[in-house]
């Protein structure tokens, strides 16, 4: 399979599928640039070899409709800032005036296309729309893990189109290798620390995750449901009590495959859900009536460090609490200090989902992070050990056999 250092872009127009879905403030100012960031080595490449890049992307959800609000204009103009070379707009992703403009496109020029979801086609997968596409450049260049979930137009039906000339980005490769040095053949031991609200949003994630570490730690609102899964009092605190049963299942196929699991034995609690509640710490399965559970206290947060200091490959997945609030913020940063000191010895470390990488980020621990990635929904399904269908596209090669 080609890779970004294998192929050669000398004279070819790249059609890249890019994430460039980055926030913007009411005049069009882009206020977080890290997706857009994160396609600068791709696009370089390209430009490097002597190729033009085509860019495509989403922005927001417009329903399949043009809505002028979520234009990728001002996103192209930001662009040719990080590249350093002008960016041209194509005021639509297909039709005359993306033809015109890919068609006239010289080596070392970039062009972006406009909102791809301004056509309803694209979250169809219409073949139609994925051909036209398509015939705007020589190969397919797929950089956009964010969405490879997603079976749309520009993600994964496409790639039929370039039968041998289809390939991952720089970013999407580095992604695809990060989460196999963890789930594929992890250096020993291995430990899983997945949190976050809800169990519901991660069963498969921790199924999947039980079949490959060697210590799972459960933290945030989820661990509640397994502190009562086990006959634990849990006050006013977040429980699915429909999910007991899994839980006890999760614990049981822990033990089976010899997973040292790790849920909170303390936890901060707060007599309600807002930051200037009252607040106390108990142990984790004696939470008052009226009470929640909104961190881990300092003796989980202990034997958590412990854990994931003996490891070296680590995945953190979600947060240990309710971080966005001060007074429960503490087991999370305490987490995100012992993953970064245990990169900083030699661990591999890969940190994914929305809550985790704001946590590295926030906290200024991202570069001492081994990977941060870029994709929420695509990550957490990959955890879950699901095919991802724009992965598969770049992958399949059976239509050039």
């Amino acid at each position: 399979m080609q890779t970004m250092n294998t192929y050669s872009f000398a004279g070819k127009k790249a059609l890249v599928r890019v994430d460039l879905n980055v926030p913007q403030d009411a005049n069009g100012i882009v206020t977080d640039d890290t997706r857009a960031r994160a396609i600068v080595p791709t696009v370089q490449k390209i430009l490097k070899d002597g190729g033009s890049a085509i860019l495509m992307s989403h922005l927001g959800r417009p329903k399949g409709k043009v809505n002028p609000a979520m234009s990728l204009k001002p996103v192209a103009e930001h662009l040719s800032d990080l590249l350093g070379v002008p960016v041209q707009f194509a005021t639509d992703c297909v039709g005359p005036d993306a033809t015109a403009k890919a068609a006239a496109l010289k080596p070392g020029e970039v062009l972006v296309l406009e909102n791809l979801r301004f056509h309803p086609e694209e979250e169809a997968g219409d073949e139609a729309f994925s051909r036209s596409l398509s015939e705007l450049g020589d190969v397919f260049v797929n950089d956009a893990f964010g969405t490879a979930h997603r079976a749309h137009a520009s993600t994964t039906v496409i790639a039929k189109f370039f039968p041998d000339d289809k390939l991952f980005g720089s970013l999407m490769q580095a992604e695809i290798d990060s989460v196999g040095k963890v789930l594929g053949n992890p250096q020993r031991p291995m430990t899983a620390i997945v949190g976050g609200s809800k169990v519901s949003s991660k069963i498969d994630v921790l199924r999947n995750l039980i079949g490959t570490c060697d210590e799972l730690i459960i933290g945030g609102g989820m661990a509640n449901t397994f502190v009562k899964a086990q006959g634990g009092q849990t006050g006013a605190s977040l429980v699915e009590d429909d999910l007991l049963d899994t839980a006890r299942t999760i614990i049981h196929e822990a033990a089976q495959k010899g997973v040292k699991l790790h849920i909170p034995t303390d936890a901060v609690v707060a007599d309600a859900f807002a930051e200037n509640a009252n607040t106390d710490h108990c142990a984790a399965d004696a939470v008052p009536d009226g009470w929640m559970a909104l961190d881990i206290g300092p003796k989980s947060i202990g034997g958590f460090q412990a854990a994931i200091h003996r490891s070296r490959t680590l995945l953190w997945n979600g947060p240990m609490g309710v971080f966005e609030m001060k007074p429960f913020q503490l087991g999370t940063i305490a987490i995100a200090e012992a993953v970064a000191e245990a990169t900083d010895k030699g661990a591999f470390s890969l940190v994914g989902g929305g809550d985790s990488v704001a946590a590295v980020n926030q906290f200024g621990l991202a570069s001492r992070i081994s990977y941060v990635s870029t994709g929420g929904g695509a990550m957490l399904e990959y955890l879950e050990g699901k095919v991802l269908p724009g992965i598969a596209a770049i992958q399949d090669r059976a239509s050039s056999n």
